[in-house]
């Protein structure tokens, strides 16, 4: 067997060990990018080397494989480079306002490295040292929005026990806070973080964003709230270009970004439905469907005149004055 294939193998099973409800074939297929004939093989393996090895059937009458976690454990070493991971992220989360997640990030981490043996302990913190020094891990510039722990965390509370969530919260133009009911279902994160929620007394309207930084007193409810089992917030986030978004603006939207350009432009990932079309000229378009025109244009002032907005007009109106031609260079 080859150390690749052998590597597979170690990674199956630990996936196995972690997962209380198993694994499928078809999910096999997907993580190792493998043939159906290969995940029975490698399955096959398993059961040679690790006899405690189980298979049922679920109720949806797929074949699952499972493996008890303490078969493994003396097998599972902490890497330097996942527990710089770990540092990075949480410097990432800290950076960014989310104290609360990256306390429990923190918390994690220390639960961790309380399960590495002493002897391995010291080697590990030594190469970790200097994988962060090499990886230059510093807090970047730049502003960050501060959020109240006290009012994340109490977001966090209500939508993890399904509680209703009474809030402080200033909408844009009022000149104080009033007291408002919403039925919380997820957080949004960007330059803002916004709360995506709908109004308690409108539990069949559409869902709205509270911005977090205008929320200045967070109460967790005694109701609780049955949560719409066809709403997925992922799908929701990916309405918008940014973090905010409106029913009326999402449509259509096209780039163009000049050929001198074009090469910086194939680089970034613009939205998770794009569509990239390359031009004869050198240029690109990129094509996807959003709302969110004034994050658009805010992003878009970084291009200068190196990006042409095809569609949709009230777009292209927004950002025609903004076009600059004396920026030295592109994102």
């Amino acid at each position: 067997m080859s150390f690749a294939k052998a590597d597979q193998l170690l990674q199956l099973a630990l996936m196995l060990c972690s997962r209380l409800g198993g694994l499928t074939l078809d999910e096999v297929e997907t993580t190792f990018a493998c043939s159906r004939r290969t995940a029975q093989r490698m399955f096959g393996a398993l059961e040679g080397l690790l006899p405690e090895l189980e298979s049922a059937i679920d109720d949806d009458r797929r074949k699952r494989w499972r493996l008890p976690k303490s078969r493994l454990r003396d097998l599972i070493t902490l890497l330097p480079e996942e527990l710089a991971s770990l540092d990075l992220a949480h410097a990432a989360l800290s950076r960014d306002g989310q104290n609360v997640e990256a306390a429990h990030l923190a918390s994690l981490r220390d639960k961790i490295l309380a399960l590495v043996p002493t002897n391995r302990a010291a080697r590990l913190e030594t190469d970790h040292e200097a994988l962060l020094e090499a990886q230059g891990l510093a807090a970047r510039p730049g502003p960050r929005q501060q959020i109240d722990a006290s009012i994340a965390a109490a977001v966090t509370e209500a939508i993890k026990a399904c509680r209703l969530l009474e809030i402080d919260y200033r909408s844009r133009g009022e000149p104080r806070p009033r007291r408002r009911r919403i039925v919380p279902y997820g957080v949004l994160t960007g330059l803002r973080r916004y709360v995506v929620a709908k109004a308690a007394d409108d539990a069949g309207g559409p869902m709205r964003l509270y911005r977090m930084g205008d929320i200045s007193k967070a109460t967790v409810a005694e109701e609780s709230f049955a949560r719409d089992p066809g709403f997925n917030l992922q799908a929701f986030a990916n309405r918008a270009f940014g973090t905010y978004q409106t029913e009326a603006e999402f449509g259509p939207v096209a780039w163009r970004f000049a050929p001198e350009a074009a090469a910086d432009a194939r680089g970034f990932e613009f939205h998770p439905g794009q569509a990239v079309e390359e031009q004869p000229d050198g240029s690109l378009i990129v094509r996807f469907d959003a709302a969110g025109h004034l994050e658009m244009c805010w992003y878009l002032y970084a291009w200068g005149d190196k990006v042409e907005i095809l569609e949709p007009e009230p777009l292209r109106r927004l950002c025609h004055a903004y076009r600059r031609s004396d920026f030295p260079a592109t994102p």
